[in-house]
């Protein structure tokens, strides 16, 4: 099967959307399907099977950043991609954001499979063009989301039946690394952008508040991440803030070795998650995860099965039942290994099998009706 993958964010920036296309063209590829992924990028793309269209424009959206291409020339260029290509199946990531994915919904002569990985709370300008964007999801023959989050977040604005599908997971990747070489003591581990939505200000209170009691004075924060809250830390004194490392933003393949080299995995984002790979992936490694008990999250960890929820934006939370796991080694190995089994159903092997069924069924369903 000839499939073209559209993705809405730039390539070479980091973001789950793009770690879960990546993953997915590769293992379509393996599976001996023919492969392009479109997408907007900073730089050139080095994947030989990736095809850059357009360079991102940073917008702010759901408490992050949104790096997309909107400008409509764009489309043109994705018409000649798809046209030169001729995909059986274009599998449009986010098509109803105003970037790469809308445009080959638009444009594709093949059947359209959308997948959706929004779960903002509120999105005014979303609701203001829903009416058109109703336009563009009819041209879907089969709707994904990937939690029930995010099922719910598009429903209400575009209607139709969704098959949820999650995000996959190279599990065996993260559960067979070699831990990589950090500074001595215990850690908590941080992943991903530093901003108000990921919560990274509330982790950071929350180490301070566990790094001050006498038997955490081994404690480290270590973060794998950049963005505008960096300067979160300016709160701690000079010997708390000595304590926290920053490895910047680490590429996914090198990620597994860092999350191996930890002890409790912190996951405080204060909502508009629809998802929560960065947990599955924390799991897999075998780390206990303390997270919030936000929509998204709570369909990735089961609170006191195989990980520990909490009140979001809550630091004293976040630090009490970080805390619960790193006094209690049987508490920490019982829910590291729930963590493993729980992972195993994110697993590529499952994930994109479903996938390869759904494209199957667009094939029988054939090309999208008009706008």
């Amino acid at each position: 099967m000839r499939v073209a993958l559209a993705c809405p964010y730039a390539w070479d920036d980091a973001g789950g959307v793009q770690v879960h296309v990546r993953e997915l063209s590769l293992r379509l590829i393996e599976r001996g399907h023919e492969v392009i992924v479109i997408a907007p990028a900073r730089g050139r793309a080095t994947d030989p099977h990736v095809v850059r269209v357009g360079r991102p424009v940073d917008i702010p959206y759901n408490g992050s950043n949104a790096p997309i291409d909107p400008r409509p020339w764009s489309r043109r260029r994705v018409r000649e991609v798809l046209a030169a290509f001729g995909p059986d199946v274009v599998h449009a990531h986010q098509p109803t954001a105003p970037s790469t994915g809308m445009w080959a919904t638009l444009e594709a002569r093949a059947p359209v499979v959308g997948t959706f990985h929004s779960g903002a709370g509120r999105a005014r300008l979303y609701d203001l063009t829903a009416p058109l964007l109703r336009r563009v999801a009819r041209r879907l023959v089969i709707r994904i989301a990937v939690s029930r989050r995010a099922e719910a977040f598009e429903h209400a604005r575009i209607g139709g039946v969704f098959e949820i599908v999650p995000n996959g997971v190279d599990t065996q990747r993260f559960a067979s690394a070699e831990p990589a070489e950090l500074p001595d003591g215990r850690r908590l581990l941080f992943v991903g952008r530093l901003d108000a939505r990921k919560g990274f200000a509330v982790a950071v209170r929350a180490f301070a508040e566990l790094a001050t009691t006498t038997r955490d004075r081994d404690l480290r924060l270590i973060v794998a991440g950049d963005g505008p809250e960096r300067d979160a830390v300016s709160v701690l004194p000079p010997g708390l803030r000595s304590r926290v490392t920053f490895l910047g933003t680490v590429p996914n393949t090198e990620l597994p070795s860092v999350t191996a080299a930890c002890d409790v995995y912190l996951g405080p984002a204060t909502g508009g998650e629809s998802f929560g790979v960065v947990l599955i992936e924390a799991m897999a490694a075998g780390l206990p995860v303390v997270a919030s008990d936000t929509p998204g999250y709570d369909e990735v960890v089961r609170d006191g099965i195989d990980g520990l929820l909490v009140r979001p934006s809550d630091p004293g939370a976040l630090a009490v039942a970080a805390g619960r796991v790193l006094d209690d080694p049987a508490l920490a190995a019982r829910l590291a290994a729930a963590g493993r089994d729980r992972a195993k159903a994110f697993d590529w092997s499952v994930v994109v099998g479903r996938i390869e069924g759904l494209y199957e069924r667009a094939l029988r369903a054939g090309p999208p009706s008009l706008p």
